[in-house]
């Protein structure tokens, strides 16, 4: 199949969370011997041996748009307006109507006349309402079935409230234009069908084994955690690796990323870890902890791409409870849960003093990402779902 690609962004450099696995899923879907041709929705466009790819139109504007955003939206949390309200809604909204969606509504029939034959596209994670209207037309004029993917399931549904910046995409979409959505989300599928969409299917996230394999590295932490800020995993942030760092001040606790608040000096920060130093960072720990957003943990099986990727690395993982984790993982074979500080402080004091269950963990958590959760397995349930 020759299948269209917008997706929210591919260059990595800009720390949208989803875009390493957008890699992996075009590139899946390339090695199962499909033609992908991929347009990003933010940054700047750049072909590689998996796709060929097409400009954003509206690269400016895009980058207008975000300083908008930071100048006119609030925190949710704080008790700011959403970025859909307001001055700043007033004004996101018009450029949009106005300016960015009439040029990706031509870029992308240029797209699709130039190219021909094309089976489905698919829009992965580009806000539903900067988009309205757009599938219907261009489905009607040439054809092609249009597909969603939200991978930010559950935050980015109104119901589960939406993100930490006050941003809802959903507002003023219809999700019946869609021929078919996708997301990572097994309860959020079910919240999709209730909103409207006409089909829905749960694709969880899985990652490349060759691109998270195993690495040899000198282990100088013994608990390491790597992610982007606090919010939504503040109390389990500070039961997993906060208070245990003081209950065992022996041992070396290590935090790497951005947007974390003041920690204590024990814990020690290693700044952040570019994307192609990741597995050399977890590589230097012991054990490597898994802390999934409220969201997330408590809304059954929406999956998070952090798991995924510790275990195809054979990392030993602690996580914090998150339903639905035993769809993917086993407790204490390839993973250990904890539920609380106290927890957490015994497991980790009986972890490091078994560098063999430690060792054997990270072997079963590899075996099991070759077994139910590569890329290529993702790639092929998606081409399953969008096939005609």
């Amino acid at each position: 199949m020759k299948i269209v690609c917008v997706v929210s962004a591919l260059d990595i450099q800009l720390n949208y969370g989803c875009t390493p696995a957008w890699w992996q899923f075009l590139k899946g879907l390339h090695e199962l011997g499909h033609d992908v041709v991929a347009i990003p929705y933010a940054g700047g466009a750049f072909a590689t041996p998996w796709w060929r790819c097409y400009a954003n139109p509206c690269q400016t504007e895009g980058s207008a748009f975000g300083a908008l955003k930071k100048l006119f939206g609030k925190s949710a949390k704080s008790g700011g307006t959403s970025t859909s309200d307001g001055a700043g809604g007033k004004i996101n909204r018009k450029l949009i109507e106005s300016w960015v969606r009439p040029r990706w509504e031509a870029q992308l029939a240029k797209v699709l006349e130039t190219e021909r034959n094309v089976d489905a596209v698919i829009v992965f994670s580009v806000p539903l309402n900067h988009f309205t209207g757009l599938p219907q037309r261009e489905r009607a004029k040439y054809g092609v079935p249009f597909y969603y993917f939200d991978g930010d399931v559950p935050a980015s549904l109104p119901k589960f409230g939406g993100f930490a910046s006050g941003f809802r995409g959903y507002d003023g979409a219809d999700l019946r234009e869609y021929d078919g959505f996708m997301c990572n989300s097994t309860a959020g599928a079910e919240e999709l069908t209730a909103m409207g969409a006409r089909c829905v299917e749960t694709v969880h996230w899985g990652v490349d084994p060759e691109l998270y394999s195993p690495m040899m590295a000198k282990e100088e932490f013994d608990v390491f955690f790597y992610g982007y800020g606090v919010e939504y995993r503040e109390e389990w942030f500070e039961d997993m690796l906060v208070t245990p760092c003081g209950e065992l001040g022996d041992k070396k606790f290590a935090l790497g990323g951005k947007g974390f608040p003041p920690t204590p000096i024990a814990l020690q920060y290693v700044g952040n870890v570019p994307f192609n130093g990741l597995r050399q960072a977890c590589a230097r720990a012991k054990i490597n902890l898994n802390i999934s957003r409220t969201a997330h943990a408590s809304v059954y099986g929406s999956s998070t791409l952090r798991m995924f990727e510790l275990a195809a690395m054979g990392c030993c993982i602690v996580s914090n409870p998150h339903e639905g984790i035993e769809e993917w993982f086993d407790d204490g074979k390839e993973i250990v849960i904890v539920e609380s500080a106290d927890d957490a402080t015994r497991t980790y004091r009986k972890l490091l003093q078994n560098a063999r269950k430690r060792k054997a963990m990270g072997r079963a958590a590899r075996k099991r990402v070759l077994s139910d959760h590569t890329h290529l397995q993702r790639a092929e349930q998606i081409v399953a779902f969008i096939r005609p």
